[in-house]
């Protein structure tokens, strides 16, 4: 089947090492609060070694967890590596854990894959029971599979390919079929007499599902089916809408279906706390304001930590208030010059890396009061307004009442800061002034954040030449 390498639904990405062996995953959440997870395993032609990764699931309102068949660089059906199988323990323990984060019970969990994606979809459902199992075209026979089709599986899983081995792992399926206490587990399985596997992978093991309440085959005859290959393609309309009725809570059969169940307002804290412990590129951190914590209106900032990132980009109802960069430890800050109104915001914020890479999104709710009435606007009491100044040391002077500094500009130029002293500042600098007009602007502060309008300031500066020009007169040549 023909994918592009990723979903278009937003998703986290991230590895599980509290298990034997590291995992990768893909996660998505649900649309709506809907209560149910699809866990998704992939086939051999999966990019990426992620299965139904281009987009296919876009439209499923369930939470969605791929999890990447890639392990020591080769692909394992997601059980084992040298016949240890502390793949398929690791693989178990993350789903789990997605499973109590999200807060759902086994019902609410359908494992979903074709090919050797659907052998890993019943070994998964039937060996931990979890609610349902839609498996296109999976394969019982898996040591046979492998030492006649995929080499380098084989390689990988076993080792050395001996008979006892391709043995061991041909009866793992039948056996746990045959064996497992959870027969209430709801099997659609997607099939084609025109798969080549059919014959001897499938065919002969049906009858172990005779006891199953709720067993399906969904037999598909169509003569557009060539091979193996093409199965999930020409039955994946079918296999969708009957994932979106799993989904749901309607597992086809006779009997009472309840639907619905969605808490679009569910408290997300342990899946937050999952996901961020184990994504490969971290959502940014928000540290200030602390939780539940205001902030003046008339001096908001915000600031965190985001590793890996180069600026955090903040956005406020889909526009764009700025970014921050990150210093060589990851911390950001972003201040905003513009006072807001008060009010509760939810801000969105993620990290941005050199190359462009996003990370995935923070939700941010910054409660504002009531800004602070502005300072008045300093006063320059020496030199004049408009005078004209011998130079070229030029001490300036003024008032502020209110404020604790004050800062000189000239343009965009910062000249410098002085503290104010019971309202009264002087600044004088250690540099000489150039001949001719100038404008400066100081700006008062104080210790809330509160930024005054600018006070202003022209003068004239006797230049060299004038200078030159009055000696002559007092003293002739």
């Amino acid at each position: 089947m023909s994918e592009k390498p990723r979903p278009a639904r937003p998703v986290v990405e991230g590895r599980d090492e509290s298990g034997p062996v590291p995992v990768e995953y893909r996660f998505s959440h649900a649309r709506n609060g809907t209560r149910h997870l699809v866990v998704v395993f992939a086939n051999f032609s999966a990019p990426q070694e992620y299965g139904f990764s281009n987009g296919v699931l876009d439209q499923v309102r369930a939470n969605i967890l791929w999890i990447r068949d890639l392990f020591d660089g080769g692909n394992a059906y997601y059980l084992c590596k040298d016949m240890d199988f502390g793949v398929e323990r690791s693989v178990a323990a993350l789903i789990a854990r997605f499973v109590h984060a999200l807060g759902l019970t086994a019902d609410q969990v359908t494992m979903f894959g074709g090919s050797k994606g659907g052998t890993a979809a019943l070994q998964f459902a039937l060996r931990h029971g979890y609610g349902n199992a839609l498996a296109v075209v999976p394969q019982f026979r898996i040591g046979t599979a492998l030492h006649e089709r995929r080499p380098a599986a084989a390689a990988l899983m076993m080792g050395q390919a001996t008979p006892e081995k391709v043995a061991a792992l041909d009866a793992i399926m039948p056996e746990l079929v045959a064996a497992t206490p959870h027969r209430h587990t709801n099997v659609y399985l997607v099939t084609s007499p025109q798969d080549e596997h059919y014959t001897r992978q499938v065919a002969p093991y049906v009858e172990l599902f005779r006891d199953y309440p709720n067993f399906n085959l969904v037999f598909n005859d169509s003569p557009l089916i060539t091979g193996h290959d093409t199965v999930t393609a020409r039955t994946l309309p079918s296999v969708m809408g009957l994932l979106n009725l799993l989904v749901a809570g309607i597992a086809p059969r006779i009997g009472h279906a309840r639907t619905g169940g969605e808490q679009p307002d569910r408290d997300t804290s342990a899946i937050d706390e999952l996901l961020a412990g184990t994504e490969r590129f971290p959502r940014p951190r928000v540290d200030h304001p602390a939780p539940g914590a205001t902030v003046p209106g008339h001096a908001v900032v915000v600031a965190g930590y985001a590793p890996g990132a180069a600026r955090v980009s903040i956005w406020l109802s889909g526009k764009y208030m700025g970014s921050a960069q990150t210093d060589a430890d990851g911390r950001w800050e972003r201040r905003f010059s513009r006072p807001w109104e008060a009010g509760e915001y939810a801000l969105k914020l993620f990290g941005v890396t050199d190359d462009g890479e996003q990370s995935p999104r923070t939700r941010y709710t910054l409660t504002v009061t009531e800004a602070a009435p502005p300072l008045p606007a300093p006063v320059v009491t020496d030199p004049a307004d408009q005078s004209y100044v011998p130079g070229p040391a030029v001490r300036l002077t003024g008032q502020a009442p209110g404020a604790d500094r004050v800062e000189l500009a000239i343009g965009e130029h910062v000249l410098g800061a002085v503290p104010v002293e019971n309202g009264l500042w002087t600044w004088q600098p250690a540099w000489e002034w150039r001949g001719g007009g100038h404008t400066v602007e100081v700006r008062a502060g104080d210790a809330d954040g509160r930024v005054s309008p600018p006070g202003q300031v022209s003068f004239v500066v006797a230049g060299a030449l004038a200078r030159n020009a009055k000696l002559q007169q007092r003293y002739g040549g």
